[in-house]
C-alpha cells in the first residue's frame, strides 16, 4: 500500500498538482500552490520538548 508523505532532504512533488514548493509545519507539509497537506515522514520526532524527563520523585513513588 502506498501512502504519500513528505520526506525531508528529498525532492518532493505534490501528488495533486506536481509542484515542489512546500510550507513545512510540525506535523505536515502543505503545497504552496494547491494547499494539499502531507504528513511528515519524521512524524513530529523533532523540535522542542520532544523528550520530556519525568521528575525523580514520580519514579520513586
Amino acid at each position: 500500500m502506498y501512502r504519500a508523505s513528505y520526506r525531508p532532504q528529498e525532492v518532493n512533488h505534490c501528488p495533486s498538482c506536481g509542484n515542489s514548493q512546500w510550507m513545512i509545519g510540525r506535523m505536515t507539509a502543505e503545497c504552496a500552490f494547491c494547499a494539499t497537506a502531507l504528513p511528515l515522514v519524521a512524524g513530529g520526532n523533532f523540535g522542542n520538548n520532544v523528550l520530556r524527563k519525568r521528575p525523580l520523585r514520580a519514579l520513586a513513588a
